[in-house]
């Protein structure tokens, strides 16, 4: 298998719920125009406590400074596994799990932080660009390595960051955090971009003006009925979904585009309170016990908590999976 490195820089940040209404003319270019602003990485998850966008520095620039916004301080870099040569297509990926050996365990092991954006296509590795060094040389082993430069991949060996390379201390044992399970169903979908506009109406409706009341990070019990989640990512030109199945069907059914089994997924919400950037295995704390039994996942990280996603009937394994490895680390 070969790890792409995209040409992509992208900045993480927190918009407050209470400060949408400032954002929603950049928001609906980037959602809709994108080669007006030449932004091509753009995702935006909608969770009860704020929206996390992510997005590369040239759609960056349409989203002015505000006391709403809360900018992390790294600049991101994108990986991607692209197995046999092929990049990602319209076909519904597996998930995390086929990654999580692979990736997210050995850059767990080197004390290297991840965020994790699965699409309805693929899933997208993002690591701090100061972490490069010791990404390659960790990864090295396993993978062929390429960098994108202007459409181009470029090999990518040990020696051409050796320069930058530190050794990592040794990754401290990591936090197991809580986890819950809230009841809603959720569809993961794409849409081909010609027909997005035919939707345009009913997204702009859900995003900016279908509300719940908004929670303080870390605020509710651990077992929730219900939870507010809709993600809606535009990467290189692949459109991908995460909604509840409830609004779902306000969407025309001809439109949306899933499995041909419209299968149904579970949500695992990782972090009882916010969990920060700095700390390491936080996805690997889930991933690894679900790629051992062969679990698929999609995995969606946002400023605050990390989100899993598992097929509905899985549910209950998932859930004594991780109570097991919870019990385990006591």
């Amino acid at each position: 298998m070969d790890l792409h490195i995209l040409e992509h820089r992208v900045r993480v940040l927190s918009l407050a719920r209470r400060g949408l209404w400032l954002y929603t003319h950049p928001l609906l270019k980037l959602l809709f125009l994108p080669q007006r602003c030449r932004c091509k990485f753009f995702s935006l998850t909608e969770t009860p406590e704020d929206y996390t966008i992510m997005l590369d520095e040239e759609g960056f620039k349409e989203l002015p400074p505000s006391e709403f916004m809360q900018v992390a301080d790294s600049t991101w870099l994108v990986l991607s596994v692209v197995s046999n040569g092929r990049a990602p297509s319209g076909c519904q990926a597996t998930g995390v799990t086929k990654i999580a050996r692979s990736v997210i365990a050995p850059l767990a092991e080197h004390h290297v932080s991840v965020l994790m954006l699965s699409t309805y296509q693929t899933d997208f590795i993002l690591v701090r660009e100061r972490d490069l060094p010791v990404v390659i040389h960790t990864l090295a082993g396993e993978f062929d390595i390429y960098k994108e430069e202007g459409g181009e991949c470029i090999p990518v060996t040990c020696d051409d960051v050796s320069n930058g390379f530190l050794k990592p201390k040794p990754a401290a044992s990591p936090t197991l955090h809580p986890v819950q399970s809230p009841q809603t169903r959720f569809c993961v979908l794409t849409v081909a971009p010609d027909t997005l506009p035919a939707i345009a109406t009913m997204l702009i409706d859900v995003l900016f003006y279908s509300h719940s009341p908004p929670r303080e990070a870390g605020a509710g019990s651990q077992d929730l009925d219900s939870i507010t989640f809709f993600a809606f990512s535009l990467i290189e030109g692949y459109i991908s979904i995460v909604m509840d199945a409830e609004t779902q069907k306000r969407f025309p059914s001809d439109l949306l585009l899933t499995s041909s089994t419209g299968e149904l997924w579970r949500m695992v919400r990782i972090g009882g309170q916010p969990l920060g950037f700095d700390e390491c295995g936080i996805v690997a704390q889930i991933a690894e016990p679900l790629a051992a039994a062969d679990i698929s996942a999609y995995y969606i990280s946002t400023f605050n908590f990390d989100h899993a996603l598992v097929p509905e009937e899985g549910i209950a394994e998932v859930i004594q999976l991780l109570q097991q490895r919870q019990e385990s680390g006591r």
